[in-house]
């Protein structure tokens, strides 16, 4: 791509996305990015070598792909600033704000525009990422791949093919970390409990949770013939399963992620209805 890339914010993610392009070869001269904060802008020139704006509009005017990098709250407030600077540049819109429906961004940035709504997570920091992507009827194929190309440089990505499945997504691979940050917890309690010093207790369970982790993603076999594999007739591994299975473990995952599910519709909902000029759409 020879494309220039504007980071509309400077956080953690857009960094993440920042490095991991500059780490795969794309020209500094060809990514910007703005912040409010001037402490911030040198801060990020210093780290990535790359010019970092005051100036939102300014910053779009030079743009042929901009990333809304910045939070929920504060996103339709951001497009109102640039509406004019986007509708006369007609960039390729990447989102990666949690929870807005690509109609409510289109409408604030004035209508008529090709965006690709994405769901990153947090491992997308030490680009280890899952990020999921819709793109709007106005996304043509190359902008597609533009904005998978960047999206990839924090980790994997998948399209979904209806707006609705990023709410799924959204339930699975966005909040997902923090269920096996749980579930990691709770086993290393139970090995305390049992008698491990809480050192060892830590590093066998991520060193187990990450080789478990490889495996699945390196192997040609699915996770039940995975699973089937370590657990031995009568063995120690069945008495474990056999007591996750009687708790009803599958059904507690299912009601957790629904219930993500419907919290993340429910915001969609509350983000796409504010309004911050006082309008109600």
């Amino acid at each position: 791509m020879n494309a220039t890339i504007c980071f509309i914010g400077a956080g953690n993610m857009a960094m993440s996305l920042i490095g991991g392009l500059l780490a795969s070869g794309y020209a500094k001269d060809k990514i910007i990015a703005t912040e409010p904060s001037e402490a911030q802008r040198r801060s990020v020139t210093e780290r990535m070598g790359i010019y970092c704006y005051s100036d939102n509009n300014e910053a779009v005017a030079r743009a042929d792909i901009v990333v809304f990098a910045v939070k929920p709250q504060q996103l339709q407030g951001v497009c109102h600033e640039v509406q004019a600077s986007i509708q006369a540049k007609r960039p390729l819109i990447i989102s990666i704000a949690a929870g807005i429906r690509t109609v409510d961004m289109d409408r604030w940035l004035g209508g008529n525009n090709a965006i690709v709504r994405t769901m990153p997570n947090t491992p997308a920091l030490i680009q280890s990422g899952a990020t999921g992507l819709f793109a709007n009827a106005k996304v043509k194929p190359e902008q597609s791949s533009q904005a998978e190309n960047i999206l990839r440089a924090a980790g994997i990505t998948v399209w979904v093919k209806t707006e609705e499945q990023i709410d799924a997504l959204t339930a699975l691979s966005g909040s997902g970390p923090a269920y096996y940050f749980l579930f990691m917890e709770a086993m290393q309690q139970a090995a305390q409990d049992l008698g491990l010093d809480e050192k060892s207790a830590r590093l066998l369970t991520l060193q187990t949770a990450f080789g478990a982790a490889k495996m699945a993603l390196e192997s040609t076999d699915d996770l039940v013939t995975l699973r089937q594999k370590v657990t031995s007739p009568k063995g120690t591994t069945e008495q474990a399963i056999l007591t996750f299975e009687a708790q009803n473990l599958r059904q507690t995952v299912k009601d957790a992620m629904s219930a993500a599910q419907n919290r993340a519709v429910e915001l969609a909902d509350q983000l796409g209805q504010a309004d911050t000029t006082g309008a109600k759409h």
